[in-house]
């Protein structure tokens, strides 16, 4: 009676946990098989941009530092976190990101010759150079300014800087040109709205996707561990050679 109650226990264990933990193993898998066979070049959209134009200096520019203290004063309180040298309309100008203390994100382009803020980039600047950056050209459907008030934890363009224009062409690739500088910030198709869809059921964070560490998967994790342990257990308790042994140290000896 005692080994049916335990075999009985670890049955029902094991055939609970399996229902509960099920569903979610087969969301992990069905995200683990579209980010193996899908090309994450497709992904990102690469195949669908044009070749880029390489920064080319041919003039003295200003010390980095030198502008960093000019742009600055338009920066407020937020700190550089990166620079970079990028081309506008075939200039040279330093690209400053910077990060508030309530962890927002902004762009500054500053003429890397003379130091001076470019102003933001126009609706329809914003549309030619998101035409020009295609590798085949697609007509526009629609353009919509993003601000941080309008994109949340959710949106397909979070955790970037802001503002930027979201170009959306007829083919519903959308082409996110940062407003105050003018560079390409993503490409988003189908297949990345599908991978983006699938990954946060990978992580099971429903309120901003990207957190790995969160306690709902931890708990699933350790509950996975269980299932498993569960069915080891299940399988050795009703095993045929494990039954043999057990009647066999239970008979007394001659």
């Amino acid at each position: 009676m005692p080994s049916r109650n335990y075999k009985f226990y670890i049955r029902r264990a094991h055939r609970y946990l399996g229902i509960f933990i099920g569903v979610q193993f087969l969301l992990w898998t069905v995200g683990g098989i579209y980010f193996t066979w899908t090309d994450i070049d497709e992904i990102h959209g690469d195949h669908l941009r044009g070749a880029q134009t390489p920064v080319v200096i041919s003039e003295n520019l200003l010390a980095p530092d030198v502008v960093a203290n000019k742009v600055r004063s338009s920066a407020g309180d937020a700190e550089i976190k990166s620079l970079r040298l990028i081309t506008i309309e075939h200039s040279p100008y330093y690209e400053f990101a910077f990060e508030t203390s309530d962890r927002k994100k902004f762009l500054i382009a500053a003429d890397a010759r003379t130091g001076e803020i470019r102003p933001k980039f126009t609706r329809e600047e914003a549309e030619k150079i998101a035409v020009n950056a295609l590798a085949h050209p697609f007509a526009v459907r629609s353009t919509e300014f993003l601000s941080p008030e309008n994109v949340g934890k959710h949106h397909e363009y979070r955790e970037k800087p802001l503002p930027a224009w979201a170009v959306t062409f007829e083919n519903d690739l959308v082409v996110y040109v940062s407003a105050q500088t003018g560079q390409i910030g993503a490409f988003r198709t189908l297949k990345w709205r599908i991978f983006d869809f699938l990954w946060m059921l990978h992580t099971m964070d429903y309120q901003g996707r990207d957190d790995f560490n969160n306690y709902l998967i931890r708990g699933f994790s350790i509950l996975g561990i269980i299932t498993i342990a569960s069915g080891f257990a299940l399988f050795f308790v009703s095993s045929k050679f494990f039954g043999r042994r057990r009647r066999r140290a239970s008979q007394p000896r001659a």
